[in-house]
């Protein structure tokens, strides 16, 4: 059963259903039993958000204390609703029977991996390496430990930063393996157990797992049509007095929003007001497909340095073989983290490093190409989304991975569970949920090929078709990996 967490106010839930009434008087329970039932399904209901009291609802609504009673009846009888005398009423996901089976190919199929997010290596990675063989010898007299990491690697992060008006000293990068290892060591330093993290809903899966992984709890703050609901993550870091906030400004994964130059600077003053340690994911900042990311929205740590700690990754924008990834904050940050750095490990590796350097020696050549390329790849898995899910609805993505679609039906995770019978692996909405939840919607990368993508919308168009009913599962049944 779920803690019981942040509370919806009888006004902003009202606001939520919308018209949620459709069948008249007679139907009326019913109708918001099923209207509150799909903000659980979407997401935009997570998890352990206590509802307000009978009354307080009844009077937004504005309806009888005695529908809002049959409804919510309704609702715990189904588990996605739980009471506790003194707690009040709060959001529950129930635990289910249907699950996903391990990644592996089936008889007449190949596998296309719908999950992961990650696309291969740039052309010029092979080059680096080349280029790196010729130094080892002098790196292989010394001893290979870089708690900071390498110092060539970190003066030229520091210059990208540079190049987008943040002004940084090597001092302030510590290189890591990989993004997700630079957030393990920020939540290590940042939070303890039970300590709460804001983060957006949905969020990327595995930085959810990472929050749990260290026992803090995710406090979600749904996001809009739009974007960010930020009078809603000001209201949250003032209720919920998390340790830190977990956010992905620029093509937000999974949802590819970008936030504004006017939104960054509000929300920069939110999190200076709440004190609150902002951790910025700029994993994605490179993948701008309609424009120059240098020419993009201020970076958030030139906004508010004090208290944005920023995570950056070659994985997305040159390989994820790599798995080097970078923090920068500010020198103080840095000092603590290397303090406790060799608890974690002693550094991230030399080669791989050096590698890295030398592609960050002229990189825009390389990141044109790439995003040239996905920019491609996008408009082809658009076209046959249109062809073959045309019901489906989705916003065109102005950078990022992924397509983020919103179905007929809450039927992600079915469509997860019979795509593997198709050859298609998919990561479904549940797992971009805090708790669970975004059964309407499927993240979809156009990471792969022209010609593996086209048929891998053939197959879900097939899919979709013969899906149909909905069903609730619990959280570890979806795990799949995704990235």
């Amino acid at each position: 059963m779920t803690v019981p967490g942040g509370r919806i106010s009888g006004t902003r839930l009202a606001r939520l259903l919308g018209e949620w009434r459709r069948r008249g008087a007679r139907q009326g329970s019913a109708d918001l039993a099923a209207a509150i039932r799909l903000l659980v399904l979407d997401g935009r209901l997570p998890a352990g958000t206590r509802l307000p009291a009978e009354r307080e609802l009844a009077e937004a609504l504005p309806v009888s204390r005695t529908m809002i009673t049959a409804a919510l009846d309704q609702l715990r009888a189904e588990g996605l609703v739980a009471s506790r005398r003194g707690a009040g009423t709060w959001i529950s996901l129930p635990s289910g029977t249907m699950g996903i089976t391990p990644d592996t190919p089936l008889v007449g199929h190949s596998m296309i991996d719908f999950a992961r997010a990650a696309p291969p290596a740039l052309p010029g990675v092979l080059t680096a390496f080349d280029n790196v063989r010729r130094r080892l010898p002098e790196q292989l007299a010394d001893h290979g430990y870089y708690e900071h990491g390498h110092p060539d690697l970190r003066a030229r992060i520091a210059a990208r930063y540079e190049m987008r008006g943040v002004p940084t000293t090597p001092d302030q990068i510590v290189v890591t393996s990989g993004a997700q290892h630079a957030l393990a060591m920020t939540l290590r330093l940042l939070t303890g157990p039970g300590d709460r993290v804001l983060v957006e809903q949905p969020s990327y899966p595995n930085a959810l797992d990472a929050i749990k992984a260290v026992s803090a709890i995710p406090v979600p703050v749904a996001m809009t049509d739009t974007g960010w609901d930020l009078p809603g993550m000001a209201a949250a870091l003032r209720q919920a007095a998390p340790r830190m906030a977990y956010v992905v400004v620029d093509f937000h994964n999974p949802t590819a929003h970008r936030l504004d130059a006017e939104g960054r600077v509000e929300l920069a003053d939110i999190a200076r007001r709440a004190r609150t340690p902002l951790v910025v994911d700029e994993t994605i900042v490179e993948l701008d497909l309609d424009g120059d990311p240098l020419d993009g929205p201020p970076a958030m740590a030139a906004l508010a340095d004090d208290v944005v700690i920023t995570l950056g990754s070659a994985s997305k924008s040159h390989w994820g073989g790599l798995r080097i990834g970078w923090i920068r904050a500010s020198a103080e940050v840095v000092h603590r983290l290397i303090s406790t750095r060799t608890a974690l490990d002693l550094g991230s590796a030399v080669v791989d490093q050096l590698v890295l350097a030398d592609l960050l020696a002229d990189p825009d050549p390389a990141l044109r190409e790439r995003r040239a390329q996905l920019a491609a790849h996008r408009d082809v898995l658009m076209a046959g989304l249109r062809e073959h899910c045309p019901t489906w609805r989705f916003t065109r993505p102005a950078g990022g991975l992924s397509v983020w679609c919103e179905l007929d039906a809450p039927v992600s995770t079915r469509i997860a569970v019979v795509a593997q019978n198709h050859g298609l692996r998919l990561a479904p909405g549940a797992r971009f949920g805090a708790h669970g939840g975004f059964e309407r919607w499927l993240r979809l990368p156009y990471v792969q090929p022209p010609d593996v993508l086209r048929d891998a919308v053939r197959r879900l168009g097939v899919v979709a078709g013969s899906v149909n009913g909905t069903g609730l599962v619990s959280e570890e049944d979806i795990a799949i990996p995704v990235a």
